[in-house]
């Protein structure tokens, strides 16, 4: 490697000068930056001398942007058969957030402390649930470009390792779920389900009761569910644009038992049902899976305002039907059942088809009760049967 002057005469006559910096890359590649001053090209110069000793160094020329580099993301997620849903995500990750931050930056350009830059720019305005989510989808767009050949280095995964180090028990420490917070009462259920009505009261009861995925609850079958055993079986999922499959993991594959306030809401429901092609239990007018977004608007939110379950601003205080698989977790954690005893997490667990143990007990450990929870979860049963 050199830095070298250059010297020349401009058609003007004018005397003109700059500072070369020639060197060879890790592949043996030539390569040659100009700079109007000497301390520049220097800089240049030792930061390419060690990112070439270590491997990371990305020329100029061969790389392109990170808006370019998400397309190409995108292509692949398309091509190995991803999830329409999951893809439709993924653009909104990248069309809506970071493009339009640094799409026009060159991979070879983006360093750790770019990152970090992101970061604190998607904290502006962004919730603290989102972040996560797009530093995750920009790691993999950066992962892809590496295998591609079009940057040596993720530098948001070199970013993540130098926080791993005691960071993650923080993590999971300061996202605990919290109820009536992120995990309506067993008194504001109560309250939910009384301003519950017509045929989106089944289905959002089934929601509270057996803590399904909303695809899973859309691709559920009359003939997974066996009201004489009380039970009801997880074979299927549908997406959100219809597309039938298997749940994503074995751990989906799952048998819940029916308490009876679901089971006899059930057994109503499967007479007044419409008949569909695909037996489905929660049909909308054309035989499809029903829509999320419609319930949503149309039945869950405001049965929680007229159940007075609101926030500051009067609006439905759990905007998300998700929050109803929370709920169903900390009701399986504080039910005592075979003669007072609570469910294990193992139980806890397969009920939530959860693919690892580890993941409800870092999502839901800490709801389990201690010894002195006796009046409170009696209370709770109570409010139910």
């Amino acid at each position: 490697m050199s830095v070298r002057k250059r010297s020349w005469i401009a058609p003007n006559g004018e005397q003109k000068e700059a500072w070369v910096v020639d060197y060879r890359d890790q592949r043996g590649d030539r390569h040659i930056k100009t700079f109007a001053r000497k301390k520049d090209a220097d800089a240049h110069a030792d930061q390419i001398g060690v990112d070439v000793r270590a491997g990371t160094h990305t020329p100029d020329r061969s790389s392109i942007t990170i808006a370019a580099a998400g397309q190409l993301w995108l292509e692949r997620a398309r091509r190995v058969g991803l999830e329409r849903a999951t893809i439709e995500q993924y653009r909104q990750h990248l069309e809506l957030h970071i493009v339009p931050l640094i799409g026009t930056v060159r991979l070879g350009q983006f360093t750790v402390p770019k990152v970090r830059e992101f970061e604190d720019r998607l904290a502006q305005d962004r919730s603290p649930a989102m972040v996560p989510k797009l530093m995750r989808s920009l790691g993999a767009i950066l992962a892809d470009a590496q295998e591609r050949g079009l940057v040596a280095q993720n530098v948001v995964w070199s970013l993540s390792r130098g926080r791993r180090s005691g960071a993650s028990a923080e993590k999971r420490r300061r996202a605990k779920l919290k109820v009536g917070v992120d995990i309506p009462t067993p008194a504001e259920i109560t309250a939910i389900i009384a301003h519950l009505t017509g045929r989106r009261r089944p289905m959002l009861l089934t929601a509270i009761f057996t803590g399904l995925r909303s695809s899973e609850l859309r691709g559920l079958r009359w003939a997974d569910i066996d009201l004489k055993k009380g039970e009801l079986h997880v074979h299927q999922r549908v997406d959100r644009y219809h597309r039938m499959g298997r749940p994503k993991s074995a751990a989906g594959e799952r048998t819940i038992p029916l308490p009876p306030i679901l089971a006899n809401t059930l057994r109503e429901w499967k007479v007044a049902c419409p008949k569909n092609a695909h037996d489905l239990a929660f049909a909308n007018g054309n035989g499809n899976p029903d829509a999320w977004k419609e319930i949503t608007h149309d039945s869950y939110r405001p049965a929680q305002v007229a159940a007075g379950v609101v926030n500051a601003k009067g609006r439905a205080k759990y905007g998300g039907l998700h929050a109803l698989r929370h709920f169903y977790a900390s009701w399986c954690i504080n039910r005592k059942v075979d003669g007072g005893l609570e469910l294990p997490l193992k139980v806890v667990s397969a009920r939530l088809g959860h693919a690892s143990i580890q993941i409800t007990a870092d999502r839901y450990g800490h709801l389990f009760p201690s010894a002195d929870d006796g009046a409170e979860l009696a209370k709770a049963e109570r409010a139910f049967f």
